[in-house]
């Protein structure tokens, strides 16, 4: 065909490169998974977890929290309402992942089941030792009366011993969930208030709680179903003038998956929406080649995305953040390659700026981490795309600007002694800044957040704390004599804190101060198994007191545990007692994050400022990078004390985040100056217009700590130009012979004008 002209071999190869690549990345991405459980908030590695993995094997996960209340006091136990409740938790039982469900209905039918069996039990232990006494009497030749008054002997002793139980029962009648009496009876004490064993099931006259303790372990989708089946049995149910709030670790961590996967689309197209109206709008090059640095960024994207999809890696919280930064930060590099500066400049503030980010890869919460690691492999790979599009070498015409007058060095000397000074005292104020990091302050401005308060304020807690014994027998006389003796002593030392929830010594109550083997083990044979399995494990070499707290102050919560463990009786010869829960994990996660708060904040700027002068030509601009990180962290820190924001695990970590953008911005200004290249300079002012609104779109958030996050990364930005400004006047480096060229034309490789 005639004008048709063939491909040649090299674009041949590279449309199939590029095919390979969009299959690759294509199938990466469709692999990903959004990861906002539990799990992602706390220390991978750490012991802490891992008790509180052995104990969810043995009685399950955090539970969801299904709150009932009504208006009248005790009409959610009464006929028509209780066996809705029993047929409801029944239904809850059955679903996929589900471990245990406790509920009052349930509770109340196995406690009417086991007292139908002592009875009878006891009916028929009379009954033989009569029979058997008369039979024995007319053996022995006794007439029909002696053989009589034998049998009412023998059953003498046994109407002494048990008779009292008998007569007890009777005012309740039947043990039956139709005798509304019995339920009462075994319920409400004589002040008409829930008995102390049942305020875990029966917080108060007004409301139940249905505790639904999923398997352990699930997964982020396992968790949504298994609270998205939750949500569906109750309202299938629809027990009858009953409000209904569905709450718990599980609800929030569905809760926090919606919302990251709603918001990523809108935050991410906002980002992208006001990062090209910034391209389009600054005359920085030619139009028709301004958003060239927007699509290296999406490219970089789409690759980290999908390389995290093919390493089966998900992405947690950090994901709806990683978009609008990626997208701010990695169109920085093409930008100044766009612009022909130098190559390997460009390549170490690239290299430093992921070094910065993949220093959050120290950070001991794994969303924090996974945030890091994204953030360092995209901007490379921005800067490897930024490389494709790099401007093809033509005539150049230079572009001078003289720079403005120098100060003196006295003057020089007293403002960067003044802003040492300020950035010093914002440093000396890092270890007294407040932290957030407890689980439900993630959701804090969601629905989610309200029902957890309100679930909190109604059952007195939202987490609990668990003194867990192992050993041969923890039903032995000495295993039951130390959970008792370590329940009282936190009770004591802690009440007003800690409400119990459940445990072997409550339950077991009736036995006594010193019951012997015999009794215990009869007494736990005697009670439902569907009781005993939330406090004792099935091989009675584990047990378990369950108190619950409240979650919001987690630095309050590590002093309560250190406390704790130091007034706990020590666990008999042959035994171990630990303290655990996910309180007690929380407050570790706490520790981690806040106990190294200057190595935190250090290594991101140690580590980027090492790479600078590693690569760079001129090691001085490593130096000026540095201090620029130095003094605009140091500012930042004093900023937010004196502004009274809490940090979070993300914002605690300020000074890798602005050693990203600080280090870029002095040594690219630095490099301006030396070149006396305006339009170079104009680049740097640009991407740092492009990164503040890139991180302002995440302001749209309706999670507080996102949109804090994007706040305080955007004016990060700002402080990181003023500083690097300021550093580079203050320290200005020694002015090129002859002033580099900047390029007038705007061709790019294989693009004619």
């Amino acid at each position: 065909m005639r004008g048709f002209k063939r491909p040649s071999p090299k674009v041949l190869a590279m449309t199939a490169v590029l095919v390979v690549l969009a299959g690759f990345v294509g199938t990466g991405i469709a692999k990903t998974r959004i990861e906002t459980g539990v799990s992602s908030f706390l220390p991978g590695d750490d012991p802490a977890v891992t008790r509180f993995d052995e104990l969810s094997r043995s009685f399950g996960g955090d539970p969801v929290v299904v709150l009932l209340e009504s208006a009248r006091p005790g009409s959610l136990l009464d006929q028509p309402h209780l066996p809705s409740l029993v047929e409801l938790e029944g239904v809850l039982a059955k679903l996929p992942d589900v471990a245990a469900v406790y509920g009052p209905g349930t509770v109340l039918n196995q406690a009417a089941g086991r007292a139908q069996d002592l009875m009878a039990e006891l009916s028929g232990r009379r009954d033989r030792l009569r029979t058997q006494a008369q039979a024995e009497a007319k053996q022995r030749g006794a007439s029909d009366r002696a053989a009589g008054q034998a049998a009412d002997a023998a059953v003498a002793a046994f109407d002494q011993r048990y008779g009292k139980l008998l007569v007890q029962a009777l005012p309740a009648g039947l043990p039956t969930l139709k005798n509304q009496a019995f339920v009462t009876s075994v319920v409400f004490g004589a002040d008409g208030s829930p008995r102390p064993q049942w305020h875990f099931v029966v917080p108060s006259v007004n409301a139940v709680a249905i505790l639904v303790r999923p398997r352990q372990n699930l997964d982020q989708s396992a968790t949504e179903r298994l609270v998205r089946g939750v949500r569906d049995a109750v309202g299938a149910a629809a027990v009858d003038g009953a409000k209904v709030t569905v709450s718990g670790v599980p609800a929030i961590a569905g809760a926090l998956a919606d919302e990251v996967r709603a918001e990523l689309p809108l935050l991410g197209g906002a980002a992208l929406v006001a990062v090209a109206l910034c391209f389009l709008l600054v005359p920085w090059h030619r139009r028709r080649h301004r958003l060239l640095p927007l699509a290296g960024s999406l490219v970089a994207t789409a690759v980290t995305v999908g390389l995290f999809g093919w390493l089966g890696r998900p992405l947690s919280l950090g994901v709806v953040a990683f978009l609008p930064v990626l997208l701010g930060v990695g169109s920085d590099f093409p930008t100044y390659l766009a612009r022909r500066a130098d190559r390997r400049v460009v390549f170490a503030v690239a290299a430093a700026t992921a070094a910065a980010f993949g220093a959050l890869a120290f950070a001991p919460l794994p969303f924090v981490r996974d945030l890091g690691i994204a953030l360092g492999i995209g901007v490379l790979v921005a800067f490897a795309v930024g490389l494709l599009f790099r401007p093809a070498v033509v005539e150049p015409v230079p572009v001078k600007v003289h720079s403005g007058p120098t100060a003196s060095l006295p003057v020089r000397l007293g403002v960067g002694l003044a802003v040492a000074a300020l950035a010093a005292g914002g440093w000396a104020m890092l270890p007294g800044l407040p932290l957030q990091s407890d689980i439900e302050s993630f959701v804090h401005g969601l629905p989610a957040f309200d029902d957890a308060q309100h679930v909190e304020q109604v059952i007195g807690s939202s987490g609990e704390v668990d003194v867990v014994l192992h050993g041969p027998d923890v039903t032995s006389p000495q295993g039951l004599a130390w959970l008792r003796q370590a329940q009282d002593v936190t009770i004591a030392r802690h009440g007003d804190r800690l409400r119990p929830v459940v445990s072997l010594p409550t339950l077991l109550n009736f036995l006594g101060p010193t019951p012997t083997k015999d009794e215990i083990t009869a007494a736990v044979r005697l009670l439902p198994p569907y009781l005993t399995g939330s406090v004792l494990r099935a091989d009675g070499q584990e047990s378990v007191l369950s108190f619950g707290v409240r979650l919001g102050d987690v630095q309050s919560l590590a002093a309560l545990r250190d406390d704790l463990l130091n007034q706990l009786p020590p666990a008999p010869p042959g035994y171990r007692a630990e303290l655990t829960g996910l309180p007690i994990v929380a407050a570790r996660g706490y520790e981690l994050v806040s106990g190294n708060r200057f190595w935190t904040n250090g290594v991101g700027i140690a580590v980027a400022g090492l790479v600078l002068a590693v690569v760079l030509a001129r090691r001085k601009d490593a130096g000026r990078a540095v201090a620029t990180a130095l003094v605009a962290t140091g500012t930042g820190l004093l900023a937010i004390r004196l502004a009274g924001i809490s940090l979070t695990p993300i914002t605690m970590a300020l000074g890798s985040l602005i050693a990203a953008v600080g280090c870029e911005f002095a040594v690219l200004l630095a490099e301006a100056e030396r070149r006396r290249d305006h339009a170079l300079r104009r680049s740097v002012l640009l991407v740092g217009a492009v990164s503040t609104v890139g991180y302002l779109a995440l302001a749209l958030s309706r999670l507080d700590a996102i949109r804090q996050f994007g706040l305080l990364l955007a004016a990060a930005v700002v402080l990181s130009m003023a500083a690097a400004r300021l550093v580079v006047r203050l320290a200005p480096g020694r002015p090129a012979s002859a002033p580099e060229p900047s390029p007038a034309p705007e061709a790019l490789v294989g693009v004619t004008s």
